[in-house]
């Protein structure tokens, strides 16, 4: 993609000297702090501040400037301000330089005008053949300018920054066509972009994985001729009294495998690998915030791809712990890495594990495409709900009832992994299939489970229709930040 556009504080409002145009978010016209110049401008243009309305206005007696304003609406919040400048960043393009402003009196509004701009000014442009000056014209901000009160310096912009990088490593990523993105070329990625941090990475290539006996992992890679790959990602920091397990599914491209998807369904499954994209993401940024908690990233990565050594609707694949799982349907394969990958996380005995999947087309069905679906027990569903709230990412709770757990039986082995021909609660029953593979405190099996929760971002991961907000259409890194704010509570309800 784009460099990550770079944000800078500013102590004067509507800084006109450095900026090649001025963005403004309006509650209501009507607010006192609308001079008679603007509201005269804006009348002009039947502008009222209306939330969710953006309009390049001309009002020479406020500001030289290109003038772009966006409505906050009458009752707005931290929240508000960065999807509607955010909105605003990704709709107004053409100028290098663009300075941001709020007329409100919400407290901390900078560092959400800062998340919105950061958020809605990426762009992916790296595989178009446009001339320069085209595209120069279609291109959002690469330098913002943030107007905020005197106490307030660039520094405070850290947790901006890293919250945008981190989801603009995982828009780059995911946009990534599978072609130039082979499970050796995502591992190997994942390795070098924490190279510079104190990150251990640790990997394993077909053969470590045979012998360590990653059964889930190999029998979804084993029908491609590019091999699968697990990746860890340990951030230690010396004192840290909490440790935060984050598994992701690494699907490079998902064909379905045997039991092949209809062609229009096949189209974009080079995004079945955002949950790693995320936990890389995010370890990162626990680096690069240098936060007290120790974050140990997994990410499961493989080609589900039909060949003649491919796995087939039958076969029986052992996991790492040595769970048999009859393989029903080859495309309910991101639960056999994921399975693989919450066992290796929990026998290192974290206080929390999380799993990150674009996992069921039932929780499109279920919560429609902005809401992930949350499932898992303990207190950490609760401490990602909160995290949730905090950073403005829309996440529901559903529930993994225990009567369905008979549904996971096998005739011939310990599991099967789809219930197939049974359309009921698809996402639930993912949810408990996975459930058994989170390991127990302390590794004691008379013990509870390692609190766990499970993200489904199937829905929320990708942006199929109109762009709305700070997210444009295609990859939006849903639940990132919420995850980044999640691991600085040390995963506990705060």
């Amino acid at each position: 993609g784009m460099p990550l556009p770079d944000i800078a504080i500013t102590h004067v409002p509507f800084p006109t000297e450095a900026a090649d145009a001025l963005i403004l978010a309006i509650p209501a016209t009507d607010d006192p702090a609308v001079s008679d110049e603007l509201r005269s401008a804006l009348d002009a243009i039947g502008f009222t501040g209306k939330k969710g309305s953006f309009a390049r206005a001309y009002a020479p007696g406020f500001t030289s400037l290109p003038l772009a304003v966006v409505g906050l609406g009458p009752d707005h919040d931290l929240n508000t301000i960065r999807e509607q400048v955010g909105a605003a960043a990704r709709q107004l393009t053409g100028f290098e330089t663009v300075a941001i402003d709020a007329v409100t009196t919400v407290d901390g509004a900078w560092r959400a005008i800062a998340e919105g701009a950061i958020l809605g000014a990426y762009q992916f442009d790296a595989l178009k053949s446009t001339p320069e000056d085209e595209l120069a014209r279609s291109r959002r901000a690469r330098h913002v300018l943030v107007h905020a009160p005197e106490s307030v310096t660039d520094d405070d912009l850290g947790t901006a920054r890293a919250h945008g990088a981190a989801v603009a490593l995982v828009k780059d990523l995911v946009s990534t066509p599978a072609d130039r993105q082979s499970p050796e070329q995502l591992a190997d990625g994942a390795v070098e972009l924490v190279s510079d941090l104190p990150i251990q990475a640790t990997v394993w290539d077909e053969q470590a994985l045979a012998d360590g006996g990653f059964g889930g992992i190999l029998g979804v890679g084993i029908g491609s001729d590019r091999p699968p790959r697990l990746v860890r990602l340990d951030y230690a920091p010396e004192g840290a009294e909490r440790h935060v397990a984050l598994v992701g599914k690494g699907i490079t491209f998902d064909t379905g495998g045997l039991s092949l998807k209809p062609a229009a369904s096949m189209v974009g499954m080079q995004e079945d690998m955002t949950g790693a994209a995320e936990v890389l993401a995010v370890v990162r940024a626990a680096a690069q915030l240098a936060l007290p908690v120790r974050v140990t990233a997994w990410m499961c990565i493989a080609d589900n791809m039909p060949s003649g050594r491919a796995t087939r609707p039958g076969d029986v694949l052992t996991m790492v712990d040595g769970t048999t799982v009859e393989v029903t349907n080859t495309d309910a394969e991101g639960r056999l890495v994921l399975a693989d990958g919450l066992v290796a996380a929990s026998r290192e005995n974290p206080d929390v594990v999380v799993d990150v999947a674009t996992l069921t087309g039932a929780m499109v069905v279920a919560l429609g495409t902005r809401h992930t679906g949350i499932m898992g027990h303990g207190d950490a569903p609760d401490a990602f709900l909160r995290s949730s709230d905090r950073t403005g990412e829309a996440a529901w709770a559903l529930p993994l009832m225990d009567y369905m757990s008979d549904q996971l039986d096998s005739r011939v082995a310990d599991m099967q992994n789809a219930n197939v021909g049974n359309r009921a609660a698809g996402s639930i029953y993912a949810g408990l299939f996975l459930q058994r593979f989170v390991g127990r405190i302390g590794n004691d099996p008379e013990a509870d489970r390692i609190p766990w929760v499970h993200l489904d971002i199937a829905g929320s991961g990708m942006s199929t229709t109109s762009p709305y907000g700070f997210t444009d259409k295609g990859p939006t890194g849903a639940s990132t930040r919420a995850l980044i704010d999640f691991v600085a509570a040390g995963g506990e309800v705060v």
